[in-house]
């Protein structure tokens, strides 16, 4: 403890006043709590950093492997047969698709080295659409480019996948292929006995007297079914043109040949649905003579999967949104 101090006047001062213990300690507390908030900030930032840096090297990652699917005009230069597979389902969403189909058929074709083009076939069929679409595009390049195309079947050439197959000038098959299908159909499901049993009540408004068409809920109307069943024989005889224009005087036409039933491949070549018997390696060996096989399918790669899941996400979540403001209009 500090002595008091005396003036010169004689009077006594109050020693000079120390900090307290206390505020030595709160201002060590507050610096700490700075400098620890302070290196909070610098780790919160590198993570932001490194983050992005995950971002830019997974983005490099997916623009690679966009590039890589990609087929090399230089590295198909030299005389080949041009391949692309038509698997599974045809429909827009699927690699089946006219999105995909047409491209690789326009690359394919405008390839100088590819001496032919080999549609490899396994798929049960699918949209009509589709499928007129794509054998559309196959008469237009096969006149624009003078180059013929031959359709392989694996397993399975049905329906629509046939309605394509038809565009080719020669179809091989194994004897043990499903081919043929030729038919369109239209499915669905009546609840109308089953809601009576539970006690629900369907409750359906519309504007037009039609637009309940082949509603699942409400009782089957006469009239619309037997519109529904002369859309599809419309289809239906478009399908059997483009078959009858494709094949020619090889179809050995019966009663049965336009009804909707597959055959086995050997069935089929006696039909004249289809030429003979092949494999793709011996197609391109044997009648091509380009034993080389180039793949132009394009495949959606893991890019535009994400970008597709993504946009559904989004998709759905502005869905739900705008029904709770809107009628639908379906």
């Amino acid at each position: 403890m500090q002595d008091p101090v005396q003036d010169s006047a004689g009077s006594v001062s109050p020693p000079a006043s120390t900090p307290p213990a206390d505020a030595s300690w709160e201002r060590k507390t507050l610096e700490r709590l700075a400098f620890a908030a302070l290196e909070e900030q610098r780790a919160a930032r590198r993570w932001k950093v490194r983050i992005r840096l995950l971002w830019l090297a997974l983005l490099a990652v997916l623009l690679w492997m966009v590039y890589r699917e990609m087929p090399d005009s230089a590295s198909v230069s030299t005389p080949h047969t041009a391949l692309i597979e038509i698997r599974g389902e045809i429909a827009a969403d699927t690699e089946a698709s006219s999105q995909f189909l047409l491209g690789s058929l326009r690359s394919a074709f405008e390839d100088k080295g590819a001496k032919a083009v080999v549609l490899l076939i396994n798929s049960p069929g699918g949209s009509p659409v589709q499928a007129g679409i794509i054998n559309d595009e196959i008469h237009r390049l096969k006149k624009l480019h003078g180059k013929p195309v031959y359709a392989v079947v694996e397993e399975t050439c049905a329906s629509a996948a046939y309605y394509i197959a038809a565009a080719a000038d020669r179809i091989y098959v194994d004897k043990a292929s499903i081919v043929g299908s030729i038919g369109v159909l239209m499915d669905g499901f009546g609840f109308t006995g089953l809601m009576d049993k539970v006690g629900v009540e369907r409750r359906l408004l519309t504007a037009g007297a039609n637009k309940g068409f082949l509603d699942p809920f409400s009782p089957q109307n006469a009239t619309h079914r037997a519109y529904a069943q002369e859309m599809l024989n419309e289809i239906h005889a478009q399908f059997i043109a483009v078959v009858r224009t494709g094949r020619g005087d090889r179809l050995k036409e019966t009663p049965e040949l336009f009804s909707g039933l597959a055959w086995s491949g050997q069935k089929a070549i006696q039909l004249g649905l289809a030429d003979d018997f092949g494999s793709l390696d011996q197609v391109a060996r044997e009648v091509v003579k380009a034993e080389d096989i180039i793949d132009y399918t394009q495949h959606e790669n893991v890019a535009s999967r994400l970008a597709k899941r993504f946009g559904a996400g989004v998709g759905e979540s502005a869905m739900h949104l705008m029904q709770r403001a809107v009628p639908a209009l379906r």
